[in-house]
């Protein structure tokens, strides 16, 4: 039996699409919303099973996969996350780089000797890793309308992975998967699924819409921080805006604030785009964070904890 295990969002999908367009098999799809990455929890594994696990932490998820492997699964990790100590194991592949230009689609497309690299940019894109998407376009040839086809494409699938759960997201990862996979390149699954894309694209306008009429919490020179009401458009739209912002002002570090019906916080930060690092610092210093250097989060933030929060972020980036 087989699993694939991958992220909900651009990049976990887009991985997916080009090692099965690779090698077609049927596998069990297991996945979620963006920052569900416990995936392993999810199912169980005899000896002999293989699964592929892609974009989710390694550190996440250890015990797990540890436990798998005296199970005796065969795996194959490929991330680009923080990953802890990496198991050394005969029955366990790994590709994994934390480099903050890399995500997990571009490393599948390296592993697969570049033959299905324009899946790859649109993960890039929608990661919010612009400069390496068109580093890796630069030699298709691409025009510019094709070019920005692809950015918005990987934008709104990564729009789509955000929400507290299935029920908040325009479609779930593993159906909009499924409604990918198989198609040799972006243009194709545009040109047969209209429709999705045009869903995709006007929820993500209206919502980003939304957001962009909000005024900061707080702002320095050093940080900005936003603060989101808790709505399905704002549990959808919180990572891609922090995208849009992180675009916008590129000294700048910011910090997307959710509510949430229990009183508390989600929280998605971005490190300033002309120094990418520390995110997964300073957010796997509260409990239930984690990330990449570049872009990281805190699942739960109590709500007496917020003004903590600010101070250490103000002062991480100052």
């Amino acid at each position: 039996m087989h699993f694939d295990v991958f992220n909900g969002d651009a990049d976990g999908i887009c991985a997916l699409i080009q090692l099965r367009l690779d090698r077609p098999l049927a596998s069990n799809l297991i996945t979620g919303i963006k920052r569900d990455i416990q995936l392993l929890d999810k199912f169980n594994v005899s000896s002999g099973d293989y699964v592929t696990v892609l974009d989710i932490s390694l550190q996440k998820n250890s015990a797990r996969l540890n436990e798998f492997l005296r199970q005796g699964a065969h795996i194959f990790y490929v991330d680009h996350h923080q990953p802890g100590d990496i198991p050394k194991h005969p029955r366990l592949k790994t590709l994994i780089n934390t480099d903050s230009a890399v995500c997990t689609s571009l490393l599948v497309n390296q592993h697969l000797n570049g033959k299905y690299p324009l899946w790859a940019i649109t993960a890039a894109f929608g990661d919010n890793l612009n400069h390496s998407a068109e580093k890796l376009a630069a030699s298709l040839n691409l025009s510019q309308i094709e070019l920005e086809t692809l950015k918005n494409l990987g934008i709104y699938i990564n729009y789509n992975g955000y929400g507290s759960c299935i029920a908040d997201l325009h479609f779930a990862p593993d159906k909009l998967y499924l409604e990918m996979a198989g198609f040799q390149s972006p243009f194709d699954f545009i040109s047969g699924n209209h429709d999705i894309f045009t869903q995709l694209k006007q929820g993500y306008q209206e919502d980003m819409a939304n957001a962009q009429r909000l005024a900061p919490e707080y702002q320095s020179d050093a940080v900005a921080v936003f603060i989101l009401p808790d709505t399905i458009w704002a549990r959808r739209v919180n990572g891609v805006f922090g995208n849009f912002l992180a675009n916008h002002a590129p000294t700048r570090a910011h910090a997307v604030i959710t509510r949430n019906k229990d009183h508390d916080y989600q929280v998605s930060v971005r490190a300033p785009l002309i120094n990418q690092t520390g995110a997964d610092q300073l957010c796997s210093a509260f409990p239930t964070g984690g990330g990449r250097k570049a872009a990281a989060g805190i699942n739960h933030l109590p709500a007496d904890k917020l003004n903590s929060f600010i101070k250490k972020f103000e002062a991480f980036y100052s």
